[in-house]
């Protein structure tokens, strides 16, 4: 342990706002797992890849470990009671819920701004986390006009939009690509 308090570090990293992802995936026929998580980023253009982190105390560990597919599904902000089902570590997440197969088979959420399928790529020690890359291999923006579901400091957020802030042209490294 590095001697910073766990609970202060914590609360520091939450100063950091965040979108929120459900991820899903189906390792075996009819076996589905989904977990909400706000450690999705983007990793690379060319290849297409992203990554995104699971507790090495999570439930579905092998599950995710297992899967030869999987999807990232950005919340919108009407998306709450979706993000917060699967925040959940009991087992009847699914139940009730329908998803859609993506072209990878992989449960697509209705409603999501935005879907990333993937099929692996690497998986990494993190930590207290396992980091996994995926490639993607299909997407869409189904509502690219929604408003996301935003998570800071412990709390979901609303964006304002009173105006928007131009980002400069030549900021490359804010833009991210």
């Amino acid at each position: 342990m590095s001697g910073f308090d766990p609970k202060t570090l914590r609360r520091a990293l939450g100063d950091f706002a965040t979108g929120v992802c459900v991820v899903t995936a189906e390792p075996s026929p009819g076996t589905r797992i989904g977990m909400t998580v706000n450690s999705f980023s983007s990793v690379s253009l060319d290849p297409p890849l992203v990554l995104f982190c699971v507790a090495n105390t999570a439930n579905g560990l092998e599950g995710w470990r297992s899967a030869g597919h999987y999807a990232v599904n950005v919340l919108a902000d009407n998306q709450i009671h979706i993000s917060n089902r699967f925040a959940r570590s009991s087992t009847d997440k699914w139940e009730g819920f329908a998803a859609d197969p993506g072209v990878t088979g992989a449960p697509l959420i209705s409603g999501a701004i935005a879907h990333f399928e993937c099929t692996p790529e690497h998986q990494y020690p993190g930590g207290d986390h396992t980091i996994f890359v995926g490639r993607v291999v299909a997407f869409d923006r189904p509502r690219p006009n929604a408003e996301p579901l935003v998570f800071h400091q412990g709390r979901y957020r609303e964006l304002t939009h009173q105006h928007d802030i131009a980002v400069p042209a030549d900021a490359l490294w804010l833009l991210g690509w």
